[in-house]
């Protein structure tokens, strides 16, 4: 009999759902806030301490920062339609909002949480900057050898894409559960 308690002592007492839901949403709700606040404190720092265009070596030839104002998407593509984005932007961090209420993984929680901090972030100078209210101009400053000029909040959307990309294909769903894994299971006892 003391052996049977020791060995339920010793046994790890899984987490309540309550619990696991409110330690994913933390997740969620940290990787988020700091995507974000990283990236406005970033651009903060670029517009106060640099001039439009001017480029400094930071890891030559690796690494400059290299200050632009960009009204299009990646690439510049959509210079003229800025109100798209600000549009497109909004709409995907009411979807995040939605799904996750769905949050099963850990994983999940890390990718949808940059995924908004991002997209808030370019967001926030859509609506905020010069020229006008959503259609701003986003600061862009990260310029790496024939690539594209970024900023935190581009690198955080794109982690989340390749986050995103391996857990869909390791078959991992939104809710933390396996896809496919219930087929496998049949055919196992078939």
């Amino acid at each position: 009999m003391t052996d049977d308690l020791a060995a339920d002592a010793a046994r790890p007492v899984p987490p309540s759902p309550r619990r696991r839901r409110a330690v994913l949403l933390s997740l969620f709700a940290g990787f988020a806030v700091f995507a974000y606040v990283l990236d406005q404190l970033t651009k903060l720092w670029v517009t106060s301490t640099m001039v439009e265009g001017e480029r400094i070596p930071v890891l030559p030839p690796l690494l400059h920062w290299y200050f632009i104002r960009n009204s299009g998407a990646a690439f510049s593509i959509g210079e003229n339609v800025t109100w798209v984005f600000s549009i497109i932007m909004a709409g995907v961090a009411i979807a995040i909002l939605f799904q996750v209420r769905r949050l099963g993984s850990a994983w999940w929680s890390l990718a949808l949480g940059l995924l908004l901090g991002g997209a808030l972030g370019n967001l926030t100078d859509r609506l905020f900057r010069e020229p006008s209210f959503g259609m701003g101009h986003v600061v862009d400053f990260i310029q790496l050898p024939n690539f594209a000029i970024f900023n935190i909040a581009d690198s955080a959307v794109v982690s989340a894409v390749a986050i995103i990309c391996i857990l869909t294909i390791r078959g991992i769903a939104l809710d933390g559960t396996r896809l496919g894994s219930a087929h496998k299971d049949t055919a196992a006892h078939d």
